[in-house]
């Protein structure tokens, strides 16, 4: 059986304090970027400023927003076999992440919280450590 093409997405990374900004479903317990799929005729950046409004409440401007790396891992709650390939961008902003739509709730993450994360979670924790940037 052929492997499922890969499912892509986009995230924004927002780091304070040496944390990362999570979050969680409404219901769940799995920590997750926030992000998600990139829609037709809409480019990696402009997927994760738009879902960044829609997850936490965030205003970006896709122009502002610096591609830190894209990280493929196997996809959490798909099918097996299932990839996402993630592009992750850094975001900065003074505004206050606040959870709306699907997200129940923020969090402040560092590499301690990986357990609570899919794989592309926790790569993307090991490569923001990596440089530096979280504990």
């Amino acid at each position: 059986m052929p492997r499922p093409p890969d499912l892509h997405v986009a995230a924004i990374a927002l780091v304070r304090d040496r944390r990362v900004l999570m979050v969680t479903a409404r219901g769940r317990e799995v920590h997750y970027m926030p992000g998600g799929k990139i829609d037709p005729g809409e480019t990696p950046a402009q997927a994760a400023a738009r879902e960044a409004l829609e997850e936490v409440g965030i205003r970006l401007d896709p122009a502002r927003l610096a591609e830190a790396f894209t990280v493929r891992e196997l996809a959490h709650g798909q099918a097996e076999g299932q990839h996402v390939r993630m592009h992750v961008f850094l975001a900065e902003t003074d505004a206050a992440p606040a959870p709306s739509g699907e997200v129940g709730a923020v969090h402040w993450v560092g590499t301690a919280d990986a357990h609570r994360c899919p794989p592309a979670g926790v790569e993307v924790l090991r490569r923001l450590a990596a440089s530096g940037l979280i504990d």
